[in-house]
């Protein structure tokens, strides 16, 4: 688990341009608003009315006198996202746990347990977050925070989520996978394919709880083919999508369908992680030997190996490559 996404982004809305700066590994950004150019022609704003750069430690400390008419709950979330932005993790973590009755306590409360492989205590906080969703979001706003965790979808692809119940859910199915709470963590998939049915986050985590609880299973591999269907190689996440296609095709014994969709996605490079485009690779390996093409099985092993000697991905090359 890790927190994030690192560094800046820069967008544009209807009330002028925004800069979101992220301090980095913690999730927590701060936003700031400039005037839009027909602000700026009316006379509304100008160049002196810029948000001043405030640190974020700064903007999260309560003043003495502000501090005797914050409730407690309040003050232990201001002062866990502060020990966050400075780095403390134990130290962010023991004040928020004071405020998980609040949401976004419970919720950051939460993600950090994950992140330290608190798994119970994780599920409960975010079950808490979960129950109180319609709050979730508040505090954050109310101190310019937008808090986005990075969480781990499969082995080679996390997605940025947010205060919400779409990120909440996931969350929790990464949790009970991780407890083997099989049924829980189907539940909550359940409920993100209700409430987000196109949502491409949610399908891979699906498929991917499909096929580790059922690794055998034709039916299965039919299913996780139909529900790839159409999707192409816009993303890290559609590259994702397609390689556990490529994964039940060949379960399925259509290895040359197998061989297309893992060209298709390989042939794209930028934006995709190492690891994702090694699984890729190595899938493409597998379905080459099936084939009986040896050669091209051994190619894709060795430039495998070239990139990263060490890669436990290696080590499980069948027999025949070796």
């Amino acid at each position: 688990m890790s927190f994030g996404p690192r560094g800046a982004k820069f967008t544009i809305g209807p009330r002028g341009k925004r800069a979101t700066v992220g301090i980095p590994g913690t999730g927590l950004f701060y936003t700031s608003t400039f005037p839009s150019k027909k602000q700026t022609k009316r006379g509304k704003r100008n160049s002196s009315d810029h948000p001043p750069t405030v640190r974020p430690e700064d903007r999260l400390t309560l003043g003495f006198f502000k501090r005797l008419f914050t409730p407690d709950e309040e003050e232990a979330l201001v002062d866990g996202m502060r020990e966050l932005a400075l780095g403390n993790e134990d130290k962010a973590f023991e004040r928020l746990k004071q405020a998980v009755h609040l949401a976004d306590g419970a919720y950051l409360a939460g993600f950090l347990a994950f992140k330290k492989g608190m798994l119970e205590e994780a599920e409960q906080y975010l079950a808490a977050a979960y129950k109180n969703y319609r709050r979730l979001g508040t505090h954050f706003s109310k101190y310019g925070i937008s808090a986005t965790m990075s969480l781990p979808i499969t082995d080679e692809v996390s997605a940025h989520v947010g205060p919400d119940v779409r990120g909440i859910l996931l969350a929790l199915v990464e949790i009970y996978q991780r407890q083997k709470k099989w049924k829980d963590a189907l539940d909550c998939l359940n409920k993100l394919r209700r409430l987000e049915p196109d949502d491409m986050v949610v399908r891979l985590s699906f498929i991917e709880l499909l096929m580790e609880l059922q690794p055998n299973d034709l039916s299965v591999f039919r299913r996780v083919v139909h529900m790839t269907e159409g999707v192409e190689n816009e993303s890290e996440i559609h590259a994702a999508l397609l390689l556990y296609k490529a994964k039940a095709l060949r379960r399925l014994n259509l290895k040359e369908a197998a061989r297309d969709v893992l060209t298709r996605a390989i042939r794209r490079k930028k934006d995709r992680g190492e690891e994702l485009l090694r699984a890729l690779r190595y899938e493409r390996a597998l379905v080459y030997e099936d084939l009986g093409q040896h050669k091209r099985a051994r190619s894709e092993i060795e430039k495998l190996y070239e990139r990263k000697p060490d890669n436990h991905i290696i080590r499980l090359q069948p027999t025949k490559l070796v």
